[in-house]
């Protein structure tokens, strides 16, 4: 897609807040070949800052960040300049925290990993309309797989406390760990 292709409006400013650095840059330029004019943060602080002095016509901006909550972000973009479209991406799909998210000003919330397609679907769809679905959606598996590694992470790579915390056996883990990811 060239940026002749899609309708960004007269400010295709977009804001990209996400602490996944090989993510947020692979984004970043997915989007300004779309024709966007893309700035990145790494935290809810520079996040915010960068909301405050230059409030972007778009954002995308994840849920978790090391130093807090993306919605924090979604906060301040929305009091500074209302009429932005913004999406949420997290890991960590959950239908609460989409209505939190929702009710805070977010125009659309994707589960990660999302790609550059999904989300210009997401910030460019119009009032009321859903974005249509994705063309190779994850299977089941690969879905299970992520989140898994996602857990994996957050305990440090601690196959005791990841297991714990999924309510599975240690043995069973270690097994899923060891295999490839499924496609």
């Amino acid at each position: 897609m060239t940026s002749a292709a899609l309708d960004l409006g007269p400010d295709p400013t977009l804001l990209l807040v996400d602490d996944d650095e090989a993510f947020l840059k692979r984004l970043a330029k997915a989007m300004e070949k779309r024709g966007f004019q893309v700035e990145t943060a790494e935290s809810v602080a520079a996040g915010k800052a960068i909301a405050t002095a230059r409030p972007a016509a778009y954002a995308v901006v994840d849920l978790r960040l090391k130093d807090g909550n993306g919605l924090d972000v979604v906060e301040t973009l929305r009091a500074r300049r209302p009429e932005s479209r913004i999406v949420v991406l997290t890991g960590y799909g959950a239908i609460a925290t989409a209505v939190a998210a929702v009710k805070i000003g977010a125009t659309d919330y994707l589960a990660k990993p999302a790609d550059a397609t999904d989300v210009t679907n997401a910030l460019l769809a119009h009032e009321g309309e859903l974005p249509p679905p994705p063309e190779n959606p994850m299977s089941a598996d690969r879905v299970r797989w992520e989140h898994i590694q996602r857990v994996y992470e957050m305990c440090d790579r601690n196959v005791s406390e990841t297991a714990r915390r999924l309510s599975m056996h240690r043995r069973t883990l270690q097994r899923i760990l060891a295999k490839r990811s499924p496609r």
